[in-house]
């Protein structure tokens, strides 16, 4: 099992955003770009944020408990899902190191909509759901950009269900890795190589495996994407 919450997790030296690119706004207490907000490491800390370490597949919340904290990922990965009574996944979002999850509860006092799972060995920090109001409450930039935040996420899901009523598989895929070039999330910013598995389209995507593996080669020979020793590049 994972590290406990109340324990500070110890980290090496201060901690840096995920991309080389990315710089800390004294203004905001955002590292930037906007469209991933990351809060401060320290400034969390300073609110009385706890760290945990999560082992691979080990639960963080389910969908249909109340929420209590606000969760942003250090290192590793989360899979926000949701599953059906046959046990059926559906991949909402792969969240990564700066990002946060599981925020519709803060806002709205409902039940989380989905599951958050660690996908690899991966640390997040929390924070109690009163003392984050308050942060935001205090700091007017953070709040307008957790606004934005949730309302691209909103703009995506209309985008998915729109491909979701489509009957062709290419169409759906191809308009996914559209999206992560824009929002800059699973594909390399250097080689634009999509950086999560087929079975993971698959389920983000609501298509058997078998049909992504098929669709993606019918979009390497339109020159859509390129395929190099099985990594698919777009």
């Amino acid at each position: 099992m994972g590290t406990d919450f109340n324990q500070p997790l110890p980290l090496p030296g201060s901690y840096q955003p995920a991309s080389p690119a990315d710089s800390f706004d004294v203004c905001t207490g955002l590292q930037t770009p906007v469209d991933v907000v990351m809060i401060d490491i320290d400034l969390l800390l300073t609110w009385g944020a706890t760290y945990k370490k999560l082992e691979p597949g080990e639960i963080i919340f389910r969908e249909g408990t109340e929420g209590h904290f606000y969760h942003q990922v250090v290192s590793g990965s989360v899979h926000w899902l949701n599953v059906d009574d046959e046990g059926s996944e559906f991949l909402q979002e792969i969240i990564g190191p700066g990002e946060s999850f599981g925020e519709f509860p803060l806002f709205d006092g409902q039940p989380y909509a989905a599951t958050a799972v660690a996908g690899k060995e991966s640390v997040v920090i929390r924070l109690s759901k009163h003392t984050f109001l308050q942060l935001l409450h205090d700091n007017p930039c953070i709040h307008m950009s957790f606004t934005r935040l949730l309302t691209e996420r909103l703009r995506f899901k209309f985008l998915l269900l729109k491909e979701l009523s489509c009957a062709n598989p290419e169409h759906r895929i191809a308009t996914l890795f559209d999206h992560f070039k824009k929002a800059r999330k699973n594909i390399c910013s250097k080689c634009n190589r999509v950086n999560i598995t087929r079975q993971q389209i698959a389920d983000m995507t609501g298509l058997r495996v078998e049909t992504v593996i098929r669709s993606i080669r019918n979009l390497q020979e339109k020159g859509t994407v390129v395929i190099t020793k099985g990594k698919v590049y777009c």
